[in-house]
Protein backbone atom coordinates (compact mmCIF):
# COMPACT_ATOMS: atom_id res chain seq x y z
CA UNK A 1 0.00 0.00 0.00
CA UNK A 2 2.61 2.51 -0.99
CA UNK A 3 0.39 4.37 -3.45
CA UNK A 4 -2.56 6.62 -2.66
CA UNK A 5 -6.13 5.45 -3.13
CA UNK A 6 -7.66 6.31 -6.49
CA UNK A 7 -10.65 5.11 -8.44
CA UNK A 8 -9.92 2.41 -11.01
CA UNK A 9 -12.18 3.34 -13.90
CA UNK A 10 -10.68 0.76 -16.27
CA UNK A 11 -11.96 -2.10 -14.08
CA UNK A 12 -15.03 -0.30 -12.77
CA UNK A 13 -18.53 -1.72 -12.64
CA UNK A 14 -20.25 1.37 -11.24
CA UNK A 15 -17.81 4.08 -10.12
CA UNK A 16 -14.53 2.20 -9.65
CA UNK A 17 -14.49 2.34 -5.86
CA UNK A 18 -14.18 -1.42 -5.29
CA UNK A 19 -11.66 -1.81 -8.12
CA UNK A 20 -9.62 1.08 -6.75
CA UNK A 21 -9.69 -0.35 -3.24
CA UNK A 22 -8.63 -3.75 -4.59
CA UNK A 23 -5.73 -2.22 -6.51
CA UNK A 24 -4.71 -0.14 -3.47
CA UNK A 25 -4.70 -3.12 -1.08
CA UNK A 26 -3.66 -5.87 -3.48
CA UNK A 27 -6.79 -7.91 -2.71
CA UNK A 28 -9.04 -9.64 -5.22
CA UNK A 29 -11.62 -7.23 -6.66
CA UNK A 30 -14.34 -9.91 -6.64
CA UNK A 31 -13.80 -10.49 -2.92
CA UNK A 32 -14.13 -6.75 -2.28
CA UNK A 33 -17.37 -6.56 -4.28
CA UNK A 34 -18.91 -9.62 -2.61
CA UNK A 35 -17.88 -8.36 0.82
CA UNK A 36 -19.42 -4.95 0.20
CA UNK A 37 -22.61 -6.55 -1.07
CA UNK A 38 -22.81 -8.78 2.02
CA UNK A 39 -22.23 -5.81 4.33
CA UNK A 40 -24.91 -3.84 2.51
CA UNK A 41 -27.50 -6.61 2.65
CA UNK A 42 -26.88 -7.99 6.13
CA UNK A 43 -25.36 -5.25 8.26
CA UNK A 44 -25.12 -1.67 7.11
CA UNK A 45 -27.92 -1.23 4.58
CA UNK A 46 -28.27 2.30 3.22
CA UNK A 47 -25.23 3.47 5.18
CA UNK A 48 -22.96 1.32 2.98
CA UNK A 49 -24.53 2.73 -0.18
CA UNK A 50 -24.08 6.28 1.07
CA UNK A 51 -20.46 5.58 2.06
CA UNK A 52 -19.78 4.07 -1.37
CA UNK A 53 -21.17 7.14 -3.10
CA UNK A 54 -19.27 9.52 -0.84
CA UNK A 55 -15.95 7.71 -1.45
CA UNK A 56 -16.61 7.75 -5.18
CA UNK A 57 -17.39 11.45 -5.10
CA UNK A 58 -14.45 12.36 -2.84
CA UNK A 59 -11.91 10.34 -4.84
CA UNK A 60 -13.10 11.75 -8.13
Amino acid sequence: MTQNFALDRSNAKIMGVCAGFARWTGWNVLAIRVGLLALTLFALGPVAILAYLLVGWAAN
